[in-house]
């Protein structure tokens, strides 16, 4: 990875809502990772007193976890690192592209440790959780449903986030 213009791996809303500037963009995977929808959002899909779902990583020996890599200036993390605050920390993880290729790239992981964690519950309690919240970038549905367009644009199978959608899509609007 070079210190100059690093390599973001975006596997959540990094994949569809890019509102930073970035020189190359690239479908790449990362190995023995999950996308959950167990992190909560006090900020951005949420609030403080209704904090919102949205997905961070969980190691899984074996799986692979498709998103959109970036490489950016560097100026650009700071950015990235308001947009992330709300429990993610940065972790430097090798990438996979499409082409075979391979970069070290910076993916923003939510630890079940930190305080907006909510952690795993039964599906459909967690489809209604998204259902009723919103916050200051949007509903949490919205969240979902997006994520869910890009990753079919993507080709990516996420068992979990289609789940979760064909369970939100079930729920009365």
């Amino acid at each position: 990875m070079t210190d100059d213009n690093p390599w973001i791996f975006g596997y959540g809303s990094l994949i569809y809502k890019v509102d930073f500037s970035y020189l190359e963009r690239r479908p790449a995977s990362i190995e023995g990772w999950v996308r959950r929808f167990w992190q909560g959002s006090h900020d951005h899909r949420g609030l403080p007193d209704a904090p919102g779902r949205v997905v961070t990583l969980f190691q899984q020996p074996g799986a692979i976890c498709k998103g959109m890599a970036y490489q950016v200036p560097t100026d650009v993390l700071a950015h990235l690192d308001f947009r992330e605050k709300n429990g993610y920390s940065r972790v430097v993880r090798e990438m996979t592209f499409d082409d075979g290729s391979r970069a070290d790239g910076i993916v923003y992981i939510a630890a079940e440790h930190n305080e907006a964690y909510l952690g795993d519950a039964p599906m459909p309690e967690i489809a209604a959780h998204i259902q009723r919240c919103a916050g200051p970038s949007g509903s949490n549905r919205e969240y979902l449903l997006q994520l869910a367009d890009a990753l079919r644009q993507l080709s990516e199978h996420d068992s979990h986030v289609f789940e979760l959608e064909t369970l939100l899509l079930e729920l009365p609007a």
